[in-house]
């Protein structure tokens, strides 16, 4: 069973549709035993990180979910999911995010100068590092395949763990994975096949 963190910000109805499309069992909860209990666990967000942030830790989940992922669990985090596994965010200040994998999330613009509209919103190629063994997330497609992404923030100086970048004016990092620990910045749940594709083989891992 997939657990579906519900801490009041995600897209929680398309992923649970996408689950249910691959025949996968999901259930959307904010129950630390049930989360404990799953699994695997999918972290999805939209929003601002500072009061994302805020609302992981006053429900207690922060450390739920640092103490399963530490045990070995999969988990996947979604857009700003993915941008609170990391150590720091810069949006709208400083603030500290679940510190699962080493880097920072600052605005696209600091690396665009201003040659892009912000937010990328739209469908953009998937490009994987040369120098590393491709993922397990993509096992079920190729490299130049197309996923929907949706954000003004992106992680920065994580190269080690960097799985999958996008060009955008600049190279965007666009998935992540340290471990068990996986991260995509595009929404797999709006990606059509390739998407369901990516979800399959985090089921599968």
């Amino acid at each position: 069973m997939i657990a579906i963190v519900d801490y009041g910000v995600g897209n929680l109805f398309s992923l649970c549709s996408s689950f249910a499309c691959i025949g996968a069992e999901a259930v959307v909860t904010g129950d630390a035993d049930v989360i404990a209990k799953a699994d695997k666990i999918i972290l999805p967000g939209v929003g601002a990180f500072g009061d994302a942030a805020k609302k992981l830790r006053d429900a207690g989940l922060d450390q739920v979910l640092i103490r399963e992922a530490k045990a070995g669990k999969p988990l996947l985090g979604i857009c700003l999911g993915m941008q609170m596994l990391f150590e720091k965010s810069y949006e709208y200040g400083e603030h500290d995010g679940l510190g699962l994998i080493g880097g920072a999330v600052r605005p696209i613009d600091e690396l665009t100068r201003g040659t892009q509209k912000i937010p990328q919103i739209g469908w953009n190629a998937l490009h994987f590092p040369k120098d590393k063994p491709v993922s397990p997330l993509w096992k079920h497609i190729k490299e130049g395949d197309f996923v929907y992404f949706v954000h003004s923030y992106c992680a920065v100086d994580c190269d080690p763990s960097l799985i999958a970048w996008t060009e955008y004016g600049a190279p965007i990092t666009a998935a992540v994975q340290s471990g068990n620990v996986y991260g995509c910045q595009f929404h797999p749940e709006k990606s059509g096949e390739v998407g369901l594709s990516i979800l399959r083989a985090f089921c599968e891992i």
